[in-house]
């Protein structure tokens, strides 16, 4: 049966395009679950992926969209029958792997997650990526000692999809959460997801100066890295955590082990990309049970196929807020 994609080519000059396009069935790669997909999302990687250069995408005719919710169709694997909700985060779908900017998706069954009740399509891809990443980074803080009693917990980017969702979350189970931002228009968004104070992206971006300065955070969830991460770690109370989830303020890190040998500070690295089974289904359960949705549907921008290629570039240039929630339907 033939479906819709956005699909991206290179031409012979190596500049890369996408256009929708209807496509048969028999052009899908090769998987154990064939899944009609609903909802997708934007991330940063998307953007990457539909850019002048590619990006992260190894081979073309490439479907971007790293994640995607929808309905079993058609399976091999007796875990999933047709009908079945399903979620799909990781696994360089989107990048190596045809993705879920298209109406049809297939998969290997390992890299599915049963929709957990509660949840829709919709509201699992308005969590998405962004979502799941902000949820794995709050169970580790929590697996490392971290409850509402400790004191002030700081979330970088705050305004962008990790942050966004971190603070709702971390709001939502009663911590006091102080959101970084550099943009002063999003104060009354983030203090709408729960944020206790609004945190100036200028008070963080300095150098480095000294390596340890007032114990200040009992956690923090980075989705920024770079120079404010830096900055951060010399700022954390003792024994605290830092959940580091992005790479936008860059990978290097100006920073001493001065932190983490005299205040035993941990640095807790997050990789959404490749978590074991158990794991996620855990996230995803969290994220049906902990995650408000009703601050949830102040964070989505809603957006169709035809709006893709424009979007990519505005996420490379931190113009979108929140969730853009792409129904590949409309």
């Amino acid at each position: 049966m033939a479906f819709r994609a956005l699909v991206v080519e290179k031409d012979e000059d190596g500049k890369t395009h996408g256009a929708v396009q209807t496509l048969s069935e028999d052009r899908l790669p090769a998987g154990d679950v064939t899944v009609a997909v609903e909802y997708s999302t934007v991330n940063y990687k998307d953007g990457l992926c539909l850019g002048p250069g590619g990006g992260l995408v190894r081979s073309y005719p490439h479907v971007p969209g790293i994640d995607f919710a929808g309905t079993v169709e058609a399976s091999d694997d007796p875990r999933y029958s047709p009908g079945d909700k399903v979620v799909l985060t990781g696994w360089r779908v989107g990048e190596v792997h045809w993705g879920g900017y298209a109406e049809k998706a297939r998969v290997k069954a390992d890299w599915l997650v049963p929709l957990p009740g509660g949840l829709t399509t919709r509201a699992a891809m308005a969590v998405g990526t962004a979502g799941f990443t902000a949820m794995l980074a709050v169970m580790a803080l929590e697996d490392h000692g971290l409850t509402p009693s400790n004191g002030e917990v700081l979330v970088t980017g705050a305004a962008g999809g990790v942050g966004s969702v971190a603070t709702a979350i971390l709001a939502h189970l009663g911590y006091e959460v102080a959101a970084v931002t550099g943009r002063p228009e999003q104060e009354g968004y983030l203090k709408g997801l729960g944020a206790a104070r609004i945190v100036a992206r200028e008070e963080l971006a300095e150098t480095v100066k000294r390596p340890l300065e007032a114990e200040t955070w009992a956690g923090c969830v980075d989705a920024v890295g770079g120079a404010m991460l830096a900055r951060v770690l010399g700022q954390m109370k003792y024994g605290a955590s830092v959940a580091a989830v992005g790479l936008a303020g860059g990978a290097a890190l100006p920073a001493t082990v001065i932190p983490f040998l005299l205040r035993g500070v941990n640095l807790l690295g997050i990789d959404s990309v490749m978590q074991p089974y158990d794991a996620r289904v855990r996230a995803w359960e969290r994220i049906a049970r902990d995650l408000p949705m009703e601050k949830l549907e102040a964070m989505v921008e809603p957006a169709g196929l035809a709006d893709l290629p424009g979007l990519g570039a505005a996420i490379l240039k931190g113009q979108v807020r929140g969730r853009v929630v792409v129904d590949v339907r409309a």
